[in-house]
């Protein structure tokens, strides 16, 4: 209904099915961050689809690989699933993900 009443935008930015899961709003900066499967999309508020920067977090290939050995899909539980988007300071994010489960965390730079 929403898109045949003109009322929303869609985010054309994944087509690979990256199971979205954690949302920070940055109302001050008009930015939406969105963790994914092994990435973090940072988004203008106003078009979602404009100047889209993306970052590229995959799971150690190490620990994939033990991950599947235990006996885990290695589709839909051995990836790195940003879980924490947390405003740390002005000018970066605490972040962390299931790093196929070794958790791991960092810290982004927004500037």
């Amino acid at each position: 209904d929403l898109l045949l009443s003109n009322s929303c935008i869609p985010f054309l930015g994944s087509t690979e099915g990256l199971d979205f899961r954690t949302l920070m709003l940055d109302e001050e900066r008009g930015r939406l961050l969105v963790g994914a499967k092994d990435h973090i999309f940072l988004l203008n508020l106003v078009d979602v689809n404009k100047n889209v920067k993306k970052i590229y977090w995959p799971a150690a290939k190490e620990k994939v690989e033990l991950c599947k050995l235990a006996g885990k899909d290695a589709h839909t539980e051995c990836a790195n699933f940003i879980r924490v988007l947390q405003p740390y300071n002005r000018t970066h994010v605490y972040v962390c993900g299931t790093g196929a489960f070794h958790p791991l965390c960092g810290y982004i730079e927004l500037g």
